[in-house]
């Protein structure tokens, strides 16, 4: 039986953290991770050699060459979601997410969007903007279905 793709992707740091936490469902699917390139992300080189993509690194608190890697990202997420045609975008946010997820949902890929555990009482940039329109979007806070009424509760992933 063919596997489905399903596509990982985070931002590096505690959202790359929060992802790999669900290590243990990427050997049911055809599946890929992508991350910002950053010296707290290459450990995942030697194991997934292959399976493995990066995005430019850059946050908004670089806001002297944030556009041009958002602008950089977004060109490499439509490559990305070409060359893996990915039937789900799995993702723990933050920026580098958001272009994907936008192309995947105009061509019609389920978005699974988890909110991070840091956030208890605010919604984060990626949330907002993914609520609208994410397939299924979990939270890990009992308090953060207020801000988001129509979110599923999943309970923390550490």
């Amino acid at each position: 039986m063919k596997k489905k793709k399903v596509l990982f992707i985070s931002s590096t740091g505690g959202h790359l953290t929060e992802m790999m936490r669900l290590e243990s469902l990427f050997k049911e699917y055809d599946f890929r991770i992508i991350t910002e390139k950053t010296t707290s992300s290459t450990y995942l080189e030697e194991k997934y050699k292959d399976k493995l993509s990066y995005m430019f690194y850059g946050t908004k608190d670089h806001m002297a060459t944030y556009p041009f890697k958002l602008l950089g990202n977004c060109c490499k997420s439509l490559y990305y979601y070409i060359k893996f045609r990915p039937k789900y975008i799995v993702t723990t946010g933050a920026h580098t997410a958001g272009p994907i997820c936008c192309i995947g949902k105009l061509f019609g890929t389920k978005i699974i969007y988890i909110e991070s555990f840091a956030n208890i009482k605010t919604k984060t940039i990626t949330g907002r903007l993914l609520y609208h329109f994410a397939d299924l979007f979990i939270v890990q806070w009992e308090s953060m279905l207020k801000l988001y009424p129509k979110a599923t509760y999943g309970g923390w992933i550490y």
